[in-house]
């Protein structure tokens, strides 16, 4: 259990978690997808099947992206309070 100083510290902690977890989805993803088209390659290259592997993880993947870097206040409580507050 980490001991934290501020609410803020906590998030911080949180955003980093969520950051380092989407940096080691992106390295699973690049391996396990080179290997399926390596498979892929030396198999049966009439039909790219690991297209599918890739469209679906990747979409998983993009979520991840928003939920670590980009959305961070879209649906964030105290973003929502703030607006609330001011009215």
């Amino acid at each position: 259990m980490q001991n934290f100083e501020s609410p803020q510290d906590e998030q911080l902690w949180q955003l980093a978690k969520k950051r380092a977890s989407f940096k080691k989805s992106v390295i699973s993803y690049v391996l396990v997808n080179c290997f399926l088209v390596g498979v892929w390659f030396f198999t049966d290259t009439t039909y790219f099947w690991p297209k599918w592997c890739m469209l679906g993880w990747g979409i998983g993947l993009f979520l991840q992206y928003i939920n670590a870097y980009n959305c961070n206040t879209f649906f964030s409580v105290e973003e929502e309070y703030q607006k609330l507050k001011q009215n």
